[in-house]
């Protein structure tokens, strides 16, 4: 009987392992070439791991919930189908070992033999050896421990329920701030998180994946960034009717839709190129200057959850070449086809909040990148016109855009006038532009 290892496929140059979220076929089930085994998950993206042979799956290596290296065999497939037996012989899924890099939001789990599973003598739960060690450290007895509620997989306590329950001893509060003159600042106060009441008519649901790690991503920008807005209000009307003028003869001749989001990211990328200290990031006292420039754009999932695919060199991308790249990432984040290296990356990002109606949004900042801009819809109004002959009042088409920045590195002066810039360029745009 020949069989067939299934191997966690390699998902990007950034991307080492992946989480195994849920398995689509039993042991002894029939798989056709091609067909979905399991579900797997990186980060923000999920996707699904088909057959690379048809035949029974004979067995399945690894259970629900274990982070597995990409390159490792997740199953064995049968490929001699009337070899396998009628029920194939129920496995209990290899013992795991967690490991954790502190540097990193969520916690993530290696393979490791049975022998080297930590143990949890003094109680009944399972606790992941970062979190013993956080416990440890702090002096906080197994009885305490238990009474934490945990967030994880099967109510597991993460390394973030343990230091959100420890007043002051998360890693942002324990480092001291120190001033210029080399004394220390006091320790920023705990945030302790508000009791809820539940009555009787409350239906309580359950956060999906994705929407724990947006929120946590959320909070800990929040935490991280000081964030200031700017706002500036800018007449559209050249590109609208330049964009109306075109979209019916690039549809036909591009087989796709021309929207506003390249329109907008191409202002975006001449500002940055404009002012460099926008696209950095921050490491302690160090600012790192971003030499490549790729845009984040955030959009929302069918789910109601949001993800941010990349476009890679964005300022290497002409307007048909900017077009293309956010049609398709668009559409495969919409069905769920994105790779996790299409979403890593980023050093600036946009928000198109007038895609829901908005006028305008004040965004969080997606780290660690420091800045990140919201469009507003694009709106009707009556303006004051200026000409040589004097002011007119016209109908024009104007939006909303607001600049959302770390005011540890970018100040007003520098924050308010990028929006600014962004808002000429947009102003600015020639109307006979050939694309």
């Amino acid at each position: 009987m020949t069989q067939v290892e299934l191997i966690m496929p390699k998902m990007g140059e950034s991307v080492a392992e992946a989480t195994i979220i849920k398995w689509l076929k039993k042991e002894g089930d029939k798989i056709a070439m091609d067909e979905p085994v399991l579900e797997i998950a990186t980060d923000k993206v999920d996707s699904e791991i088909s057959s690379t042979a048809e035949g029974i799956l004979a067995k399945r290596l690894f259970g629900e919930g274990v982070v597995v290296q990409v390159g490792k065999a997740v199953a064995l497939i049968s490929s001699d189908v009337s070899a396998a037996t009628a029920e194939a012989p129920k496995i209990t899924p290899p013992a795991t070992a967690k490991t954790f890099s502190v540097q990193q939001t969520h916690e993530n789990t290696s393979v490791a033999p049975s022998s080297n599973t930590p143990k949890n003598s003094e109680s009944s739960k399972f606790y992941s050896p970062l979190v013993r060690s956080i416990a440890k450290q702090e002096g906080l007895s197994m009885a305490e421990l238990d009474t934490i509620a945990g967030t994880g997989k099967d109510g597991r306590v993460t390394k973030n329920d343990i230091l959100t329950y420890i007043p002051g001893k998360s890693k942002a509060s324990i480092q001291q701030l120190v001033n210029v003159n080399g004394s220390a600042h006091t320790q920023a106060p705990s945030i302790q998180k508000p009791s809820i009441s539940v009555g009787g008519k409350d239906e309580i649901v359950e956060m999906d994946r994705m929407r724990k790690l947006i929120a946590d991503h959320m909070v800990m920008s929040k935490q991280v960034s000081p964030h200031v807005t700017s706002f500036v209000e800018a007449d559209v009307t050249n590109i609208v009717n330049w964009r109306n003028k075109i979209k019916s003869s690039f549809e036909k001749r591009e087989g796709e839709k021309l929207t506003f989001t390249p329109i907008f990211i191409e202002a975006i990328v001449k500002a940055i190129k404009d002012f460099p200290m926008i696209n950095v990031s921050v490491d302690g006292t160090k600012i790192i200057v971003r030499k490549n420039i790729n845009i984040g754009m955030a959009a929302a999932l069918p789910s109601g959850n949001l993800i941010v695919p990349v476009i890679k060199g964005a300022d290497q991308l002409n307007m048909l070449g900017l077009a293309k790249a956010v049609n398709d990432l668009t559409n495969r984040a919409r069905s769920n086809k994105l790779l996790p290296d299409e979403i890593q990356g980023g050093t600036y990002t946009l928000s198109n909040v007038g895609t829901f109606g908005n006028i305008m949004g004040t965004p969080i900042i997606n780290q660690p990148q420091v800045a990140i801009m919201a469009v507003g819809i694009i709106r009707k109004k009556p303006v004051v016109i200026e000409t040589p002959q004097g002011d007119t009042i016209g109908i024009r088409h104007m939006m909303i855009l607001s600049h959302a920045y770390d005011h540890r590195v970018i100040d007003g002066a520098l924050g308010g006038s990028f929006v600014r810039r962004v808002a000429d360029y947009l102003e600015q745009f020639d109307t006979n532009r050939i694309i």
